[in-house]
């Protein structure tokens, strides 16, 4: 149980003009358990990091002060568990229980007492496999419940948790927030919780902090007074205020088949079933279909196949006028016809700014350089990326991330568009702004195929959707 402290603080990435926060003054008590609101972009997921005592000195410039117990962060570390956005980055070993010993290990807990407690963190979180499963067969979801156990085993004085349930099914989202509730239940431990969905976390927290741009304190207070005289204001700036009224872009009637995918199944060696299994559907122009799903059961495999990113161990991915499948395809002439989104966005970017990652897919492409300038202008001011085009990709905020990897996808001009968790970690603004961003790449005639977890995001925009069980369809029409 310890008290957290900001003095004056600033920090500004390397490579970055603007600050990413400016002085901020914040306290939080020991053992208050804390909602950090405000919109993409606020520096949220940068007070956390600065907490964890992640932010060196050749990554960027601090000004003022991070205190844990009255002492420097950089100096806590080993007091402090932090959950990842992305639970993958955090994930080191090839067992499961063996990366949730890992931190015991470190910590030099004594034999006797490390897997008794990787155990029980297993258990708590809801991990549907023993200690022996390996880490790189798990889901995205099953990823983020390993990596929580991982957080909770090593007991610490401050937990940090930014978007815990963002990558879970709704069953998997609640199993978390139950976990933490029991895991909290017996701890004396502060806790700060990055989460969007306010009203999935509000009964696990007794304040809220909501920040606005560059850090900037905007309420603070119990849940109820803040939402109550501040709801409004905060759904504005994008926080995801219980009850406010979100979009709906209907699509019209779909064209041709843009692509088709027949009996896909791939099988991993040594699995105990196929990750996905005799799949068949076809996708149409002007249309975007929904893939839902529990965790596991094969969405985002589904969606490498359909990219042609991955070799089907049986079935093909094919478009019209293409002889050989998907995966076939030279990878210049695959990013001219299907563009991938992945799940993590962090994943595809290769190359040092955000306007070279522009650039990077029409130059596979061959385009001529007088072309690819005029794409690359236009997505950067389409997707209000022009203040960041000289920005390094891995120092944008989740929202900013998210929207350079939907513009790289697209950059190319493909037919086809797949997303995987097009949503994951947006705020209710930069939502919207994809809400309505994906609608008019579909209403364009663009095929689109989403693998979500969110219900709001398919009824807004599907017009068909693919229900996934254990690798198989469970229902959908395949045409």
């Amino acid at each position: 149980m310890v008290p957290v402290e900001f003095r004056g603080f600033a920090w500004r990435h390397a490579g970055r003009r603007a600050q990413a926060v400016a002085g901020v003054d914040l306290r939080v008590e020991p053992g208050e358990r804390v909602l950090l609101l405000g919109p993409s972009g606020s520096g949220k997921s940068t007070l956390l990091a600065a907490l964890a005592g992640l932010l060196t000195d050749d990554s960027g410039e601090q000004d003022g002060e991070v205190l844990i117990d009255g002492k420097p962060a950089a100096d806590q570390r080993a007091r402090v568990g932090l959950l990842f956005q992305d639970p993958e980055s955090q994930l080191v070993m090839a067992r499961s229980g063996d990366d949730v010993a890992f931190g015991l290990e470190n910590q030099a807990v004594p034999p006797g007492e490390i897997w008794p407690r990787v155990h029980a963190a297993l258990e708590a979180v809801g991990f549907p496999y023993g200690p022996d499963r390996p880490t790189h067969a798990l889901s995205g979801g099953e990823q983020q419940r390993l990596a929580l156990a991982g957080v909770l085993a090593r007991r610490p004085d401050l937990i940090l948790l930014d978007e815990p349930t963002a990558n879970l099914d709704p069953e998997g989202a609640q199993d978390v927030r139950e976990a933490l509730r029991y895991a909290l239940a017996d701890s004396e431990a502060t806790m700060i919780v990055v989460e969007h969905r306010v009203a999935d976390i509000l009964d696990l927290v007794d304040r809220v902090i909501a920040l606005g741009p560059g850090g900037t304190l905007i309420a603070d207070g119990p849940a109820a007074a803040v939402l109550a005289e501040h709801g409004e204001s905060l759904a504005a700036q994008g926080v995801w205020v219980p009850g406010v009224p979100l979009p709906s872009r209907p699509a019209g009637t779909a064209g041709d088949v843009a692509l088709r995918g027949d009996g896909l199944t791939l099988a991993y060696p040594g699995a105990d079933r196929p990750a996905l299994d005799d799949v068949t559907f076809a996708l149409r122009r002007g249309e975007l279909v929904a893939v839902t799903g529990p965790n596991g059961s094969g969405k985002s495999t589904l969606a490498l196949l359909a990219g042609g990113l991955a070799r089907p161990t049986s079935g093909v991915a094919t478009v019209p006028g293409e002889a050989r499948p998907l995966h076939r395809l030279p990878a210049r002439r695959l990013a001219t016809r299907v563009g991938s989104v992945f799940q993590d966005p962090e994943h595809q970017f290769v190359t040092p700014t955000v306007r070279d990652e522009l650039a990077f897919g029409p130059r596979q492409a061959g385009w001529p350089a007088d072309r690819t300038a005029a794409r690359v202008a236009e997505l950067l001011d389409r997707l209000r990326l022009a203040p960041l085009a000289e920005a390094n990709p891995h120092t944008l905020s989740g929202g900013e991330a998210r929207r350079l990897s939907v513009a790289g996808a697209l950059a190319a001009a493909p037919d086809v568009l797949l997303l995987d968790e097009p949503t994951f970690g947006q705020d209710r603004r930069t939502w919207g702004e994809l809400v309505d961003l994906t609608a008019d790449i579909r209403d364009e005639g663009t095929a689109l195929l989403a693998v979500t977890h969110d219900r709001d995001f398919a009824a807004a925009l599907a017009g068909r959707e693919l229900v996934l069980r254990g690798g198989r369809l469970a229902e959908g029409a395949a045409e």
